[in-house]
């Protein structure tokens, strides 16, 4: 079996973003794509992220769209560079959302931590190996430039201190909240859709099992019995094992090629995707345009 070190000779300091791409798009695609999702799930469970999300309608009312829109954004300067001209079009059309509510610095500084220690914690769990030293650098370096890119302040400078601040964070904030309850029972449902529908029950099932118990708690979800976590847990461990026989990706796999991705199924400009305030005007650019295929 022939597995290609695409990272071999990068230094983290300097090539991070060159580092978490390979590990995005070769290494750990399916894993990142999943934990990436949690970690936005779990912002819900602190009130006042997930109380905004449900009076903005947006993940209840426009929920596929406003899942493609966050994964195509956050996929742009990924792959293009947090500098280069496309990269900075999707920061500032993210930055153009936030500033349209009021979002403290605080819960800005804890979305960005799930980002670092969610994927991480996930991978060390399901993964089909470990993250390296130089691969947990490199995205904790990614997300501190993108977090400063959009006007984050106090950001965390190792992963340590990402864990930190995201345990400690949620120690103090998470809660029930009514609204919060809602965005997370749309988004579990549009889960459910990515698959076919018998399959439904399995799947809330094995995405209860795989949420820790205070996260269970801030929804007030039911707990799944042991027998289901073991299950759920045993199936992502197999997966990892036949996935460590595997020979190494030879193309990246990108979220806007995802079957699940389908607001845009003609392509999509950077520039129009997401929400704008009432009268917001949208300006079309060429050198933003990013063609979607959902092959």
């Amino acid at each position: 079996m022939l597995r290609i070190d695409r990272n071999h000779g990068f230094d983290p300091d300097t090539d991070f973003g060159e580092i978490y791409r390979n590990l995005v798009t070769y290494e750990f695609p399916w894993d990142m794509n999943q934990a990436l999702s949690f970690a936005l799930f779990r912002t819900y469970a602190v009130p006042s992220i997930g109380r905004l999300l449900d009076e903005t309608g947006e993940f209840t009312k426009r929920v596929q769209k406003r899942y493609d829109d966050t994964g195509l954004l956050l996929e742009v300067p990924l792959l293009e560079g947090i500098s280069s001209p496309q990269g900075k079009a999707a920061i500032r059309r993210i930055n153009q959302m936030h500033k349209m509510y009021d979002i403290t610095n605080d819960d800005m500084r804890y979305v960005l931590a799930t980002f670092v220690v969610v994927p991480k914690r996930w991978i060390d769990d399901y993964g089909w190996r470990r993250m390296t030293y130089e691969e947990v650098r490199a995205s904790v370096l990614y997300y501190r430039s993108l977090g400063k890119h959009m006007g984050i302040t106090g950001i965390p400078e190792t992963y340590e201190g990402f864990a930190r601040l995201l345990d400690d964070y949620e120690a103090a904030h998470f809660a029930f909240d009514a609204g919060a309850r809602r965005v997370a029972d749309s988004t579990m449902h549009l889960m459910t859709t990515f698959y076919p529908k018998p399959a439904a029950p399995l799947i809330d099932i094995f995405s209860r099992s795989v949420m820790d118990d205070p996260l269970l708690q801030a929804f007030h979800y039911h707990k799944p019995n042991a027998l289901a976590r073991k299950l759920s847990v045993a199936g992502l461990r197999v997966r990892a094992r036949v996935v460590a026989l595997l020979p190494s990706r030879r193309a990246p796999r990108l979220v806007r090629n995802m079957p699940r991705i389908r607001s845009y199924p003609n392509g999509f400009e950077v520039d129009k995707l997401g929400t704008f305030a009432p009268g917001c005007p949208v300006h079309r650019t060429t050198e933003v345009v990013e063609q979607v295929s959902t092959g």
